[in-house]
């Protein structure tokens, strides 16, 4: 007997894997929308560095849960579950299906796996006095104070290491303690992409970052919100911001935002063995095989 729950789309997968092209050609199929849930997405001006659907492709399918919040005002966990639930259960309301896509392994768990995050606000105070430790000093923190989350959490994750510490001294626990698991009201089907040539994938996009106006992006984030900022740590950005204070070349710049990435991906693909069961997709013939698989589950 099919179920009477609606159905979520996932597209996941390795950064530069072609998760948005996908998804622009299954939303066209369907004629529904695409949701992010990719953690540097949300924030606006972060277009560039972000890899953020263009222009051009949120013209041929209507983007969701992007650009809602400024960089200087990180969102949480628990404040982009509750605002894609939101979102996904207006799509409910005229379709069967909705369709999501990303690469932030928790924000899909939080939406696919009934992950509940702590509600614990932003600790202003507290997370500038973390930001002047150095990452290292961060996480050695958070192994005394949470063991568990430190395996889990990367030494050189600041923003995940710091947000573990601010609700350990806000609520006295430690974050794993306080995360809990809910069924989601609706059945899933995560569609995996993997390609074998993700290196190269990685390569062509970075350079790519770099000639359509990474710099000049990162110069405007500095020139709005400080040379301070967070997010500014995140991959790319980082690099370009070297660039600007002088500290390293372009060329040195790509090489080291290539490596960082290529790590990144495969902590990625990583987390998407352990923490979820996708159909891998071939690669070449992504779209079809998607479909097949979608309409085997909706009958």
């Amino acid at each position: 007997m099919q179920s009477t729950k609606p159905l979520v789309i996932v597209i996941l997968g390795p950064t530069a894997s072609g998760k948005t092209n996908l998804a622009i050609q299954l939303a066209k199929h369907y004629q529904i929308d695409i949701h992010n849930i990719d953690s540097r997405q949300v924030y606006k001006g972060m277009d560039i560095g972000t890899a953020k659907p263009t222009k051009d492709q949120q013209k041929q399918a209507k983007h969701l849960l992007i650009d809602i919040c400024n960089p200087n005002k990180r969102i949480t966990l628990h404040e982009f579950q509750k605002k894609a639930t939101s979102y996904l259960n207006k799509a409910f309301r005229t379709n069967e299906i909705a369709l999501m896509a990303g690469g932030s392994g928790l924000y899909l768990k939080s939406l696919t796996g009934g992950l509940l995050p702590p509600e614990v606000p932003p600790q202003k105070k507290l997370r500038e006095q973390l930001q002047k430790l150095r990452k290292v000093e961060c996480h050695q923190l958070l192994q005394l104070c949470d063991p568990i989350s430190a395996e889990k959490i990367s030494p050189a994750d600041s923003i995940r290491t710091i947000r573990a510490l601010e609700v350990f001294y806000s609520t006295g626990k430690p974050i794993s303690s306080l995360k809990s698991i809910k069924n989601p009201p609706w059945n899933v089907i995560e569609l995996g992409l993997n390609p074998e040539n993700l290196d190269q994938l990685i390569n062509k996009r970075t350079q790519s970052m770099y000639k359509n106006g990474l710099i000049e992006e990162t110069k405007e984030l500095i020139n709005q919100y400080g040379y301070e900022l967070p997010l500014l740590k995140t991959i790319g950005y980082e690099e370009a911001l070297c660039i600007i204070k002088g500290s390293i070349s372009t060329s040195e710049a790509i090489l080291i935002t290539n490596q960082r990435t290529r790590h990144f991906a495969k902590r990625q693909k990583t987390w998407f063995k352990n923490q979820h069961s996708p159909k891998w997709l071939n690669h070449e013939n992504s779209l079809k095989e998607s479909i097949h698989l979608i309409q085997e589950v909706l009958g």
